[in-house]
């Protein structure tokens, strides 16, 4: 897994909130858990705001990332904060809310993954998922061109963690191995950006991390970057009055067992 910063993961908090509140609006309105899970919690907002909706509840926060668990821990909510991966991930009891916003296309192997993951929730318990589509947008694909191009291009093979998206009915058959009622959809959002390098700045809180992680000389590293900006000025130019119109397309699945 990549390294994370917070204060870089959060410069957009508001584009990157909006799809985790749009997935809590579509979680059923009789769901009563007891159990929940986010997986991949990050710094922890979302799994505070289950805790206060749910008070009933034991809720826990697992996340690879000791730096954003820091900032979780400094909410002081009722959250049970785990330090771990994904991949291992084994509750001690069944579930009841599986909450997991823009951390699963960081794992390989979704036909194993999805299934296994549903199949650890109780009866009647819920998957709640969205993830970025986004091998297949513009600016990933310019991402691994620049990669692929450069002197950096031996360092950076290991970094090109992120695959293509799966269609929907592929994940609909992996969530049906366990589940009864799924709902899956996608929404393209228009975020408009701000600053000299916006789409950089967006993708230096997520996509670049790997790549910046393995180029840990300054130079090259800034010569990647500037061969990175130029193709994203072309690519993404400025409006009139001076932001960056960049859409980005999100998958969500709330599937109930």
């Amino acid at each position: 897994m990549p390294s994370w910063d917070p204060a870089t993961y959060e410069r957009y908090k508001a584009y990157r909130d909006r799809p985790a509140l749009d997935l809590l609006l579509r979680l059923p309105a009789d769901l009563s858990p007891r159990e929940i899970w986010d997986l991949g919690c990050g710094t922890g907002e979302h799994a505070a705001l289950l805790a206060r909706r749910h008070p009933g509840a034991r809720v826990h926060g697992l996340d690879s990332s000791p730096a954003m668990l820091d900032e979780a821990r400094a909410r002081n909510a009722e959250v049970d904060w785990r330090l771990g991966d994904i991949a291992g991930f084994a509750p001690d009891a069944p579930v009841d809310l599986i909450f997991t916003n823009a951390a699963l296309q960081w794992l390989p192997d979704h036909a194993v993954l999805f299934p296994r993951l549903a199949g650890l929730l109780a009866s009647g318990g819920v998957f709640a998922c969205q993830i970025p589509i986004a091998y297949e947008s513009l600016h990933h694909q310019l991402l691994r061109e620049v990669a692929e191009e450069g002197p950096w291009a031996a360092l950076t093979r290991t970094a090109r963690v992120i695959q293509p998206t799966p269609s929907m009915a592929d994940y609909h058959r992996w969530l049906g191995q366990a589940c009864d009622e799924i709902d899956i959809w996608s929404t393209t959002y228009l975020h408009a950006l701000e600053g000299p390098d916006p789409v950089i700045d967006w993708m230096d809180g997520t996509a670049l991390r790997p790549y910046l992680d393995v180029l840990t000389d300054e130079t090259l590293r800034q010569a990647f970057l500037d061969a990175l900006k130029a193709r994203m000025v072309e690519a993404f130019p400025p409006e009139p009055d001076g932001t960056t119109l960049f859409p980005f397309a999100r998958l969500f699945m709330v599937a109930r067992r």
